[in-house]
């Protein structure tokens, strides 16, 4: 798998950091994990043949996670370099994911499923396995977040593991969850002093980069108070190992 940060901040307007949005790139295919307003362009940006992705999962409804979804659609339904598309798009994510579209459809009669191609919606339950694209199995995990806030766990048939948590509060049972992983991707939204706890800062993503086992832990989420941050000098403060990093806008990452 090969993965593109097209998005490491959150939804407060940044000169570097766009929303949450993972392009993966697979030998079958290609997804994104979250698709904020700004990946439909950041997508574009980095080079990436949107025009053929092969699926999407939403974490949870928040608008700096899925509020991409709607001009995306709208913008394939237009777009003449989608006209002859026949392969399926397959859109994944928690309970409530029908009924989310319905909303937006019906705010506007957009008609976003009604596309040059099929589209699919599949809402998946908690804990249960399902596969992405044809040999990547996934699982998804609850987070104290959101009612339906989902992490996912990805297994490739002939490579390797992530976990992408999105957003979240602090968890053990996600630490557990993430067991022995190639790569976790970790939402860490503050340094320190954390106003909520629907979110994570980074003594508790340290925590939980070491109680998974996970072989390289990207941090990401990133609110502006980071910009104030020697981000290395504050890993290294917690922990002496040099495999938690801070993701950026472009990363790229071989799994």
């Amino acid at each position: 798998m090969r993965l593109t940060i097209l998005g490491s901040g959150t939804s407060v307007p940044h000169a570097t950091r766009t929303s949450s949005a993972i392009w993966v790139e697979t030998t079958r295919g290609s997804f994104l994990l979250d698709c904020a307003p700004s990946s439909i362009h950041r997508m574009a940006a980095e080079g990436l043949d949107w025009r053929n992705l092969d699926a999407i999962w939403v974490s949870h409804f928040h608008l700096d996670h899925a509020g991409g979804l709607a001009p995306f659609l709208f913008g394939t339904k237009h777009a003449p370099d989608t006209q002859d598309r026949s392969k399926p798009l397959k859109i994944l994510g928690p309970k409530g994911l029908e009924h989310w579209f319905a909303q937006i459809d019906g705010a506007g009669e957009y008609r976003l499923l009604e596309q040059p191609f099929p589209v699919e919606l599949v809402e998946v339950g908690p804990l249960t396995e399902f596969e992405v694209l044809e040999g990547l199995k996934a699982v998804s995990f609850d987070t104290p977040h959101t009612v339906e806030s989902r992490a996912i766990r990805l297994r490739e048939s002939e490579g390797g593991s992530l976990v992408f948590s999105s957003d979240t509060g602090f968890s053990k049972a996600l630490g557990s969850f993430s067991k022995d992983v190639d790569l976790l991707i970790l939402e860490c939204s503050f340094v320190r002093d954390k106003p909520t706890e629907g979110h994570i800062e980074l003594e508790e993503a340290i925590y939980l980069a070491r109680y998974s086992r996970a072989r390289k832990t990207i941090l990401t989420h990133l609110y502006p108070e980071w910009d104030e941050v020697d981000f290395e000098k504050e890993v290294k403060r917690l922990t002496e190992t040099n495999d938690v990093v801070a993701a950026f806008d472009g990363m790229q990452i071989e799994v």
